[in-house]
């Protein structure tokens, strides 16, 4: 049986349209074509309150500083003393997060720290707050031409050379998380 010319010619361009797309698919340039739509940056600065906080241990053992101690004699659940002992509850005063300060801003702004208003206390009193822990982030945002969108933290170098509408070629996996330090 003989299949007449048109279907032979139709059969082969299917197939070369399988095998062209699956050569692009293969072989193709990696990545998606985004474009940096947004920069901007982030200053973070964790603000500690001087606090009491409850405790419990053996009281041979109590940290410095403790108050309000009650004592009872109980023996070790874990095994470690062999005859019951003095286990405490306590009191003692303990520099804990309370909340993060932050600035934002973008291109048009210079980055600074936030300078947040802080409690004084008399030393040795709850009450008083101190600057704790810094974290500064530079951010870009980037979209296809899908309207997809990712944020990628990069370095403040990195920030400053990039400008908005600028195009990169940017691997994203098949659930759509992007891998932002391929970024090129």
């Amino acid at each position: 049986m003989k299949l007449p010319r048109l279907r032979v010619l139709v059969l082969a361009a299917m197939a070369a349209a399988v095998l062209a797309t699956a050569c692009w698919w293969a072989f193709g340039p990696p990545g998606v074509a985004v474009e940096l739509t947004r920069r901007s940056w982030r200053m973070e600065v964790v603000v500690e309150r001087y606090k009491p906080e409850a405790g419990s241990g053996w009281c041979d053992e109590l940290p410095p500083g403790v108050f309000d101690v009650s004592r009872r004699v109980t023996a070790d659940p874990t095994g470690r003393r062999s005859e019951p002992a003095e286990h405490c509850r306590y009191t003692e005063l303990v520099w804990r997060r309370q909340w993060i300060a932050k600035t934002e801003g973008g291109p048009g702004s210079r980055p600074d720290w936030p300078r947040p208003p802080l409690r004084m206390a008399p030393p040795g009193e709850p009450g008083s707050e101190r600057l704790g822990k810094r974290e500064a982030f530079y951010e870009i945002e980037l979209r296809d031409r899908s309207d997809h969108q990712w944020t990628c933290r990069v370095t403040p170098e990195r920030w400053a050379l990039l400008r908005e509408g600028q195009r990169f070629r940017m691997p994203v996996d098949r659930f759509g998380t992007a891998d932002c330090a391929r970024l090129g």
